[in-house]
């Protein structure tokens, strides 16, 4: 079955000047592919991976070409145009994708990169976004536990911190405080289910909680001492800002980290800093 707004594998079936028609199966019929799209060599019989969508006047086309988000999939898009209608998005492909203005959280303004969400208009089997991103989200109680890994799609700011999908189902939020590393919005990346809340809402870290994630993170301070002559200026009683700045963790990582390697006899604590026991 074709799946619009999705990669398909699909059979050439003809060959005519502008193009390939593919098998798009009873439901669809032929689907051109233009020529400009056609990899070399390609002949009848053979099958292809295209992406299916409707162009400029509304026919099924096909292409080789990927946009940067598939129908189902959250993204962050730069919107190159607005319209009585609505917004227009740039997704990689010549056709723009619009965000009609009923599912524009606020007016869009050109220039400026969105957080929506690529869906099928079922009605008009039209591929749209949205930024109403929440309506998309499952609101039915999760099975996590805290501790477990988990992937992650960085979403936008509030006040509190950054918000993310949660294996692209559920809503969580990492608090500013608790951010070491550098993240945007649609960028994919792993993290730990910190807490659940008693309304089901999830807190989100992006570093491993207790000894798990120290036994690495001690690696890196070690490695960093030695790199600096065996001594570092920075100890438990160091600012978290100090502590950050450097090895890019919170002070609570850190302190467990140290306190593993001065455990095992790595290290000594001194008044001012860290140094390696020869």
């Amino acid at each position: 079955m074709i799946e619009i707004g999705k990669v398909n594998t699909l059979k050439v079936v003809k060959e005519v000047d502008f193009g390939l028609y593919l098998d798009g199966g009873e439901a669809f019929g032929e689907i051109l592919i233009p020529t400009r799209y056609v990899p070399e060599d390609t002949e009848v019989d053979h099958y292809l991976d295209v992406f299916i969508y409707l162009d400029s006047e509304d026919r099924l086309i096909a292409t080789t070409e990927e946009p940067y988000a598939q129908v189902g999939d959250f993204a962050f898009l730069k919107c190159v145009s607005t319209t009585s209608f609505g917004a227009f998005l740039d997704w990689g492909l010549p056709k723009d994708l619009l965000v009609p203005f009923s599912e524009q959280a606020h007016d869009m303004v050109e220039g400026l990169s969105y957080f929506v969400r690529v869906y099928l208009d079922e009605e008009t089997e039209r591929i749209v976004a949205s930024a109403k991103t929440n309506q998309f989200l499952d609101n039915i109680p999760h099975d996590f536990e805290e501790g477990d890994q988990v992937d992650l799609i960085i979403g936008t700011p509030t006040e509190l911190g950054m918000k993310v999908i949660v294996n692209g189902q559920f809503s969580g939020l990492i608090y500013h405080n608790e951010i070491f590393t550098p993240v945007k919005p649609g960028m994919r990346t792993i993290g730990f289910i910190k807490k659940i809340r008693e309304d089901e809402k999830l807190d989100i870290a992006l570093q491993e909680e207790g000894y798990a994630k120290v036994e690495g993170v001690a690696g890196e301070i070690l490695d960093k001492i030695k790199k600096s002559g065996g001594y570092i200026e920075l100890n438990d009683k160091s600012s978290p800002e100090s502590i950050k700045h450097v090895f890019g963790i919170s002070k609570k990582v850190f302190k467990k980290a140290i306190g593993a390697l001065y455990k095992d006899r790595i290290i000594t604590i001194e008044p001012e800093g860290i140094r390696l026991i020869k």
